[in-house]
């Protein structure tokens, strides 16, 4: 079934109704592919094509030589890094006590900065590997990251999970899960910013580059350095982990570690622009 059943709702004046979209697509016997899921392969299929044709127009014989090996690995790398990444960071305390658990991806829980603290460590290990420039080839890549990120969070929302906080809006939403009261949709939110105004930004910022010359790895920093800005902003309508909260009852884990993104990325983005960009791939 397309849509779920559900309870009726007694709805405030203009509130929307949440959509209640199974997040499963269809059933294959014991297998279920589900919308989420669906959302991760069209972002790495969007970003192979989209990194290919740069690769082609800028003649990247070197990288043309790797790239279905460098797209595994990066695949590998950003779904342990989101896995370990949440346990680390989110629930470390549960994993403690309960190791197994950290493997058992089915039960939920990724991290959006564990995942890109597993793609730059997965990257670098590779490109020293194969002698390719890590800042240059990591400027090509995350220019078009922002489409999974989009779509990733119109999978959270199908999902009815990751939802925001009790709000009087008149677009706000009941989900399930959340009690009786409306929420922001943050997760749509999230999906404008992560991902079209994103997208806008670091297309944007690589026409820069080459018209001012920036050196190499400064899309990555702009790319580490916008989003943490922009999932602070969104954070203020999202609901705070649950066994979390919000530390000092002022400020989200998701803020406090995309606060330090936004440090780091202004940081290096004023150390890398200036770089002379003599090395090629």
């Amino acid at each position: 079934m397309l849509f779920r059943s559900c309870a009726p709702q007694t709805l405030t004046p203009f509130m929307l109704t949440y959509p209640n979209i199974d997040p499963v697509i269809i059933h294959l016997g014991p297998l279920a592919m589900r919308w989420y899921g669906l959302m991760y392969v069209i972002g790495f299929t969007a970003t192979y094509f989209l990194v290919a044709r740069q690769i082609k127009r800028q003649q990247l014989s070197k990288l043309a030589a790797c790239f279905e090996n460098l797209n595994m690995t990066l695949i590998i790398a950003v779904v342990l890094g989101g896995r370990f990444g949440y346990v680390f960071f989110y629930n470390f305390s549960y994993y403690v006590d309960n190791p197994f658990q950290a493997l058992n991806t089915l039960a939920g829980g990724m991290s959006f900065h564990g995942g890109v603290l597993g793609v730059v460590l997965g990257g670098l290990w590779f490109c020293r590997r194969h002698g390719l420039n890590f800042l240059a080839t990591s400027d090509i890549y995350v220019a078009t990251i922002p489409i999974g990120l989009g779509l990733g969070r119109i999978g959270n929302f199908i999902n009815g999970e990751l939802y925001g906080r009790v709000t009087e809006v008149p677009w706000g939403m009941i989900f399930p899960g959340g009690g009786p009261l409306p929420r922001h949709p943050s997760q749509l939110y999230e999906a404008f910013l992560e991902g079209f105004v994103f997208f806008l930004l670091l297309a944007w910022s690589t026409r820069l580059k080459e018209a001012r010359g920036w050196g190499h790895g400064s899309i990555l920093a702009l790319f580490i350095f916008f989003y943490g800005v922009l999932r602070c902003f969104v954070e203020l309508f999202r609901e705070p982990d649950a066994h979390i909260g919000l530390m000092a009852n002022f400020v989200s884990r998701g803020q406090l570690l995309s606060g330090f993104m936004v440090v780091i990325g202004g940081v290096l983005f004023f150390l890398w622009r200036r770089q002379q960009q003599i090395e090629t791939l």
